[in-house]
């Protein structure tokens, strides 16, 4: 009986258990690249209305953080970073597959190159749009250190963050600047797909690349570069927007 009932194909993961997986990979690079959102953050604030710039380059601000604040202060606003990612990457993930699955064929055709684009950009806006309370408390506690002393928030986590903020400023200013959230989120994911894979033809008819697992790399390096500079501007001023009270 066992063996009629076998159809033969293989066996996948149930959707929620994919998504949980997604949501813990972006929480887990996010240990790894929360210092570098940090700086991101402060530089981004630096120079802000009449203030003079406070840093020149991404290590002038590595090392003042780390002698002025330590270590620890490298870090500041990581369970603000983990709750962005396990909001924000798995609804986006859930999203992405049930449109995708949606507009396939029955007989199993994909969806057309734009009619990707559309679903990764609604998919990115979608989830943008949920992790936005965990944007402001990430770009408020990352940014605290910069303050004089006296008007540091001193949010001690992300929930003590979103409660405050809340209490404080009413709920709404939990999702001041979710526009241009929405509108850098759709932004990187139209220069994602694009980019990589017009990057990745140009490697493969150069001649010197193979579709292999170094073309991919290349071509997804390209593809980080020319989205995070699409992205910059949008990305500067949802930072700016989502720090002001």
């Amino acid at each position: 009986m066992a063996a009629a009932a076998d159809t033969g194909k293989p066996k996948t993961s149930p959707k929620s258990i994919k998504f949980l997986f997604g949501g813990l990979a972006g929480m887990g690079a996010t240990v790894f690249v929360q210092p570098l959102d940090l700086v991101k953050n402060r530089m981004q604030l630096s120079g802000q209305g009449s203030k003079a710039r406070e840093y020149k380059t991404s290590l002038h601000a590595v090392a003042s953080i780390l002698r002025n604040e330590g270590v620890r202060g490298i870090y500041t606003g990581l369970s603000a970073g983990l709750l962005r990612q396990a909001t924000y990457t798995t609804t986006r993930l859930g999203i992405y597959t049930v449109l995708f699955e949606r507009m396939t064929k029955a007989d199993g055709t994909p969806p057309n190159f734009f009619m990707k684009a559309l679903i990764g950009m609604t998919a990115g806006a979608t989830g943008a749009f949920v992790g936005t309370p965990a944007e402001v408390a990430l770009i408020r506690m990352t940014a605290d250190g910069r303050l004089p002393p006296d008007q540091r928030r001193g949010y001690t986590n992300v929930f003590n963050a979103l409660v405050r903020i809340t209490r404080e400023e009413g709920i709404t200013t939990l999702w001041r600047g979710c526009i241009p959230t929405m509108a850098r989120a759709v932004v990187v994911n139209a220069a994602q797909l694009a980019s990589y894979s017009q990057s990745k033809q140009a490697l493969l008819d150069s001649g010197y690349f193979r579709d292999d697992i170094l073309c991919h790399f290349c071509a997804s390096m390209i593809s980080g570069l020319v989205t995070t500079a699409a992205s910059m501007p949008v990305d500067i001023v949802k930072t700016r927007y989502s720090f002001t009270s």
